[in-house]
């Protein structure tokens, strides 16, 4: 468990964290392996579809197919979600490319896709919760400048809009000396959070502002 960021780490049973999550948090999980990153996504995303959310989920192809498979096997009728946009499934290196100029996000490009994403999802009044890739995408390309500034966009956006936004990123992107770094990433989230690989029924999870 990384201790680099100030706080108290509490334990939550997935279930209850996932459904006690105010609507404007933003939080962000730094995952070992992709495992542990699909487990913490699955019930994210299942969590919301039981409580009658919207699930926005902007993934690799990679993590998207394996989502997928998980909550097919899991006997949810993905054609129907996507069709009623209770879940809408995006490409995140496809989405990223549309708001990027020279290397750096735009800030109207952004609103530009972002908002009618939300406006599909957020339809009737009802609640969403989102998942993103696309600041990790950018912290994987070396281009930290453009993360930190991406994840400024995306608390601009949640200030106008009501929403749970989950981000995460692979401490693969990290160098040995990360505390810092990951100080950094943190500081820009509500909550930092780590699967138990002990006990994969629970949460921990520490408030960073």
């Amino acid at each position: 468990m990384d201790n680099s960021s100030t706080g108290e780490w509490y334990r939550s049973e997935t279930k209850i964290f996932w459904n006690d999550i105010a609507t404007d948090n933003h939080i962000v999980q730094i995952y070992d392996d992709d495992s542990i990153l699909l487990n913490t996504l699955t019930n994210y995303v299942i969590e919301g579809f039981n409580a009658d959310n919207c699930a926005i989920v902007i993934a690799t192809p990679n993590h998207l197919n394996i989502l997928n498979t998980r909550l097919v096997k899991y006997g949810f009728d993905l054609n129907r979600l996507m069709a009623t946009d209770d879940y809408i499934p995006l490409n995140a290196v496809e989405t990223l490319s549309k708001f990027m100029v020279d290397g750096y996000p735009d800030e109207k490009y952004f609103m530009e896709t972002v908002g009618p994403i939300m406006k599909r999802a957020n339809k009737n009044g009802r609640q969403v919760r989102a998942f993103g890739e696309m600041v990790a995408l950018l912290w994987e390309r070396g281009n930290s400048s453009a993360t930190l500034q991406l994840e400024h966009l995306w608390n601009k956006f949640c200030a106008t809009e009501s929403f749970c936004l989950f981000c995460a990123y692979s401490k693969s992107g990290f160098s040995n000396d990360s505390s810092a770094a990951i100080m950094h990433i943190c500081s820009a989230h509500s909550k930092l959070i780590e699967a138990d690989e002990k006990f994969p029924s629970e949460i921990l999870y520490k408030n960073v502002v």
